[in-house]
């Protein structure tokens, strides 16, 4: 399952140049958006995050792609 998160995550972020957690749980299930970016970073992913605070206060992080490394592989 990691694997293929991780692929997909990859993929949104080339295709998208950003990511943020509730996308990541919508489209994938992915609780640990955090996790599988250390991963990508881990693999020669440069991704910048981006943290702002909402008008009700409260504090979001997006993910947005420098450069691409590594494609993770496709788990079984």
């Amino acid at each position: 399952m990691k694997n293929s998160q991780l692929l997909n995550i990859a993929e949104d972020l080339v295709r998208c140049n950003f990511i943020g957690p509730i996308i990541a749980l919508n489209k994938y299930g992915c609780y640990r958006l955090a996790a599988r970016i250390k991963d990508l970073r881990d693999n020669g992913w440069k991704i910048e995050t981006k943290r702002f605070r909402k008008s009700n206060g409260k504090l979001h992080t997006m993910y947005r792609l420098i450069s691409a490394g590594a494609y993770p592989k496709r788990g079984k």
